[in-house]
């Protein structure tokens, strides 16, 4: 049996998660300070622990410090009241496996910690072969350090797939050809679409596959704090620097460092990469003295670099001196062939991760899928799929089980949404932008009330490309009140 450790001043917390928990056939252990933890710690190495950010007597991140020094490769998932990304981002980087905010929500704990588990198993598998069910004797895949999963189709690369498609196949042949030298790459991709899985894999298959990988996301970085992200501060450097810090260029030196997003770092940031990558050298913020790096540097980013470089958001000498190789990796959407291939990769990777047996979709769902844009591209579709399977008692996938703006995609036409003009020609009605039976502003009171704040979440979804998190915060309600209003429009319009 499983055991997994609760770290929560919270009594009344650890006692319902431990029900919970228990219910689920997990052995749980309970401790309500960090110091009691480490003395337990010292006598049982859990299979996980689950840790509150704010102790009264440790933070979060110090407890996760020394959680990780005595069991690197027990995963750590953070329980915060305290949604910023600026925590979420550090304590992901000091080793966390995830983090999860309250109020907590049943399903989404139970998904991370099997997640989490199954990802711990699989690391302390020194077989290279994703999936344990599959015959030892698996056959020669295309690259090494990838394995083919149940489908002939797919090739695995630890949470990412590469379809077995004309596209796909170029750019497995692009990472293995580049792979091996020290060329800067360039990768463009929508978010979503896979980008660090394909820096991963360059890693992988380079001569520095056995030093660090150091991925950071340039869009989660301050102006004020990115330089010392990447090259460190010297102690006193600035206020606030308490002690000498190491950068992540630093940290990556003889391996490999990817920087996705890099067109949203500053002028100030882009100055000081740029004599890294022409002298190989750099010097911590308040530092005096030059350290010699010898780093490969791959980049990402979700529009074209030089599309940047015209609107003056990023140095054209430093797009040259990265521009040596580049791999596009097309969005899910021109790719409608490949939908169902990875729908069924990641259908069978939740089915275990779950413990469940949906075995199909329905033919619905498959026309569905193929004609949805997927704005999120690969990681939206996964995303979709957990929740579906989470939410299907049968052996087949619904409509029912999709969010209602994917189930009801083609009703509403978000894609096909004109763009207002100076005269505000957007439709003044969802009447007007969908094929249902009536307008509901002409039925009741109550219709056109709908009809008006529907109208509102229309437009608010075009304004952010559909982004739901986006629209929410627009309209100032929680993403979960967005699905409700959607569902409440649904309902009553189906009367």
């Amino acid at each position: 049996m499983q055991t997994i450790l609760i770290i929560d001043d919270d009594r009344d917390m650890c006692l319902l998660l431990k029900r919970f928990l228990t219910r689920h056939g997990y052995d749980v252990l309970e401790s309500y300070s960090g110091k009691k933890s480490l003395e337990l710690l010292e006598t049982v190495e859990p299979s996980l622990v689950m840790c509150d950010f704010r102790l009264e007597d440790m933070e979060g991140n110090v407890l996760l410090g020394k959680i990780k020094e005595r069991y690197p490769h027990v995963p750590v998932i953070i329980i915060t009241g305290y949604s910023d990304i600026k925590m979420a981002v550090e304590v992901m980087k000091m080793g966390a496996y995830d983090y999860i905010t309250k109020p907590l929500f049943p399903d989404e704990i139970l998904i991370t910690i099997k997640k989490a588990l199954n990802t711990s198993s699989r690391e302390a598998n020194t077989a290279p072969v994703q999936n344990s069910s599959a015959p030892a004797s698996s056959e020669k895949t295309d690259m090494p350090g990838m394995a083919r999963d149940k489908s002939p189709s797919i090739l695995v690369s630890g949470e990412y797939i590469f379809g077995d498609t004309p596209v796909f196949r170029q750019i497995l042949q692009q990472i293995d050809l580049v792979a091996p030298t020290n060329y800067t790459v360039i990768i463009h991709g929508e978010s979503g679409s896979g980008k660090e899985a394909v820096a991963q894999e360059i890693h992988k298959r380079s001569k520095r596959k056995n030093k660090p990988f150091v991925a950071i996301d340039c869009g989660a970085l301050s102006k004020e704090l990115a330089g010392s992200e990447l090259f460190g501060h010297e102690k006193g450097s600035f206020t606030g620097a308490l002690n000498l810090k190491i950068g992540s260029l630093e940290t990556a030196n003889g391996g490999t460092i990817f920087l996705d997003e890099i067109s949203n770092l500053s002028y100030d940031t882009q100055v000081s990469l740029l004599r890294v990558v022409q002298e190989r050298k750099m010097r911590r913020v308040g530092g005096l003295k030059d350290i010699e790096l010898e780093v490969r540097i791959i980049i990402a980013s979700n529009e074209r670099l030089w599309d940047a470089v015209r609107k003056g958001k990023f140095r054209e000498d430093l797009y040259h001196r990265f521009n040596e190789f580049s791999i596009d990796i097309p969005p899910l959407r021109q790719r409608p062939d490949d939908v169902m291939l990875f729908a069924n990769h990641f259908l069978h990777q939740t089915n275990q991760e779950l413990g469940k047996n949906v075995k199909r979709f329905s033919a619905e769902v498959e026309h569905i899928f193929r004609h949805y844009v997927w704005y999120g591209n690969l990681r939206e579709l996964k995303n979709v799929i957990k929740r579906a399977t989470l939410l299907s008692d049968g052996e087949e996938i619904e409509p029912s089980s999709l969010p209602f703006e994917i189930s009801n995609f083609e009703k509403l036409q978000f894609d096909k949404l004109p763009e207002p003009a100076a005269t505000n020609s957007m439709p003044t009605t969802v009447s007007e932008i969908s094929d249902s039976p009536r307008n509901l502003s002409e039925t009741t009171l109550k219709g056109a009330s709908i009809d008006a704040e529907y109208e509102m979440i229309l437009k608010a979804l075009k304004k952010v490309n559909f982004n739901k998190s986006k629209a929410a915060k627009l309209l100032n309600i929680d993403r979960k009140t967005l699905y409700n209003k959607m569902k409440q429009y649904q309902e009553f319009n189906n009367q």
